[in-house]
C-alpha cells in the first residue's frame, strides 16, 4: 500500500465463517476474508485465512459454508494469525453485514486470548450493511443474495459461503448501495440502465487505471456558453437554473 492510499478513507469489507451461530456456546472463527476499499475504490489487497477451532464443526453450519473438519486440521489457530489480522484491519472502517454476529466471534476470540482487550467496536468504526440496506429497501429481502439480484452483482459462484469470496460481492454491492460504482459499462445491447436493480453483470475495472482527464473549456467556449444563458434567461423570464 503506498501512502497516498493511507491518507485516503480506508474502508475493509469483511466476513467470517464459524463451526456454528453462538460463540457463547463454544463455537469459533474458521475463515476469516477481507478486502480493502481506500477512497471507494477496490485496491485488490485481500488478507484471507482459514483457521482450525480446535472443535467440530457443526452440521448444520458446514451445510452453508462447506468447510470441513479435515480441511481445518492442518490450519493454525486464531491466536496464531491475530496480530496480522489485526494489522490488515488497523485504522480502518470495516463493512459488515449483520455485523452483530461477526464482531461478536471476533471480540470472543480476542478476549479468550487477552480478556482485557477492547471490542472491535471501540478500535474501528463500523458499518452495518445490513441495516443501511433495510433502511433503503423496508420490506424486502436484504440477505446478500437478494441484494445481489437487486443490484446486478453476479453471485454465480456462490453455492456455498465463502468468507472471501462473500466479502468480495459485499464490496461490490455496497459501494452499488451507497452511490458509488464498480464498474461502467456503455454500449449496452439491451439498451437498458445498466446500474442499479436489474442492471447488467458488475464488472470491476483495474484498480491501478489512470485517472480520466479532466478538459477546461476554451474562453471561446465560455463566452458563448455566457450568451447561451443569457437567451435562456431572457426566453424564461429570469428563471433559468443554469448559472
Amino acid at each position: 500500500m503506498n501512502e497516498n492510499e493511507l491518507k485516503g478513507h480506508r474502508q475493509i469489507v469483511l466476513d467470517t465463517e464459524t463451526t456454528g451461530l453462538e460463540p457463547s456456546q463454544g463455537h469459533k472463527i474458521i475463515e476469516i476474508g477481507c478486502v480493502e476499499v481506500v477512497n471507494r475504490k477496490l485496491t485488490g489487497n485481500h488478507y484471507h485465512q482459514y483457521i482450525n477451532p480446535q472443535r467440530e464443526v457443526d452440521a448444520g453450519a458446514m451445510e452453508v459454508h462447506g468447510i470441513t473438519n479435515e480441511m481445518l486440521a492442518d490450519k493454525p489457530v486464531f491466536s496464531q494469525i491475530r496480530d496480522e489480522f489485526m494489522a490488515f484491519i488497523q485504522r480502518a472502517e470495516l463493512v459488515i453485514h449483520n455485523a452483530p454476529f461477526d464482531v461478536g466471534f471476533i471480540d470472543h476470540e480476542l478476549r479468550q486470548l487477552d480478556a482485557s482487550h477492547q471490542t472491535i467496536g471501540l478500535t474501528n468504526a463500523i458499518v452495518d450493511s445490513l441495516v443501511l440496506a433495510r433502511g433503503k429497501h423496508p420490506g424486502q429481502k436484504n440477505n446478500l443474495d437478494a441484494l445481489c439480484k437487486r443490484y446486478g452483482v453476479d453471485n454465480s459462484q456462490r453455492d456455498l459461503h465463502g468468507a472471501l469470496l462473500d466479502a468480495e460481492i459485499l464490496a461490490d454491492v455496497y459501494l452499488l448501495m451507497t452511490g458509488g460504482q464498480t464498474s461502467l459499462s456503455l454500449g449496452s445491447s439491451s439498451g437498458g440502465d445498466s446500474g442499479g436493480e436489474g442492471g447488467e453483470e458488475i464488472r470491476r475495472l483495474a484498480a491501478g487505471r489512470a485517472p480520466l482527464p479532466v478538459l477546461q473549456a476554451s474562453p471561446e467556449e465560455l463566452e458563448r456558453h455566457k450568451e447561451k444563458l443569457e437567451q435562456i434567461g431572457k426566453a424564461s423570464g429570469g428563471n433559468c437554473l443554469w448559472g
